[in-house]
């Protein structure tokens, strides 16, 4: 079953994630039908302009954390891994997997030579924010509400999220998203400079196929061959190595007790306790330290 749905309509692509049950995140078979989507949509002559959207009231929430608890697919993880040794523990090949996807995509939408609008209809968090900034346009419903989130369960941010925040709000605007993590309604979010518009809820799918069409109706190549010069004047040169930058350090988190105390507060509803459980990690490791000396 995939919860990747994609249609052409008038030269306009459509792709909406519809995974209502786990709050449209993305698990590693979703993250790997939204780049096979992504790159159709993108190297299709016939689509002109592409949509991508969520399902009313969610657009999307980044990687699935209940997926990255239970373990992953360790079978599927194994392409990630030399063939002589076994996934280590902690998180980080888990969302590595997920995030290759992803990433893959996001550079996609840059790279193509054609508009992505995000139709964004309820919350984009966390990696839902980096997917939606990414695009061409980002068309918000009056209900929508943009976050940060990383910091909620220890993260680093990734999802392009580093890269276009400080390029689409400015650099003091983007510090106060990391550090603070006000959740931005749709009005808010077009005063930052975070999106393109903010319409009513009521039709709004709707008008943001008309704006698509009105798109796809213009000079295609002409448009695509401005937006990858205008990409070189804001430094997308820069994106896939950032990205990379993104992928290795998240990796590299999530190993920690820092996000292990994220991960199981997150799902017990409850506010993390970061310090102390790094401390404990810390004087765990202090024990068990001699012990493996006197072994």
């Amino acid at each position: 079953m995939t919860f990747i749905r994609t249609e052409i309509r008038d030269g306009v692509g459509i792709i909406t994630i519809d995974r209502k049950e786990r709050f449209n995140s993305l698990d590693v078979e979703t993250a790997r039908d939204l780049r096979k989507a992504g790159l159709q949509m993108a190297r299709d002559d016939q689509v002109r302009a592409v949509i991508l959207k969520g399902i009313p009231g969610i657009f999307c929430s980044g990687a699935d954390l209940k997926y990255i608890r239970n373990g992953g697919d360790r079978q599927d993880l194994g392409y990630l891994q030399p063939s002589s040794r076994e996934v280590g523990p902690g998180y980080g090949e888990i969302f590595k997997q997920i995030l290759e996807y992803i990433h893959s995509t996001i550079s996609e939408i840059r790279r193509a030579p054609k508009p992505f609008i995000a139709a964004v209809d309820g919350v984009a968090a966390a990696g839902g924010l980096g997917v939606a900034i990414c695009c061409d346009l980002v068309i918000a419903s009056e209900r929508s509400t943009f976050e940060w989130a990383y910091s909620k369960t220890g993260l680093t941010g990734a999802e392009s999220s580093t890269f276009f925040l400080p390029r689409l709000v400015g650099f003091r605007r983007a510090m106060e998203m990391l550090f603070l993590n006000p959740r931005l309604d749709a009005h808010r979010a077009l005063e930052y400079g975070l999106i393109t518009a903010v319409l009513p809820v009521e039709g709004f799918d709707e008008q943001v196929l008309a704006v698509a069409r009105q798109i796809a109706q213009g000079p295609t190549e002409a448009l695509g061959i401005a937006k990858n010069l205008m990409n070189e004047s804001a430094g997308m040169d820069r994106l896939d190595v950032h990205l990379d930058r993104e992928l290795e350090n998240l990796a590299r988190i999530t190993n920690g007790a820092a996000f292990a105390e994220g991960l199981a507060a997150f799902f017990e509803k409850r506010q993390p306790d970061f310090q102390a459980a790094v401390a404990k990690s810390v004087r765990d490791m202090a024990e068990a330290g001699p012990a493996k000396g006197r072994s």
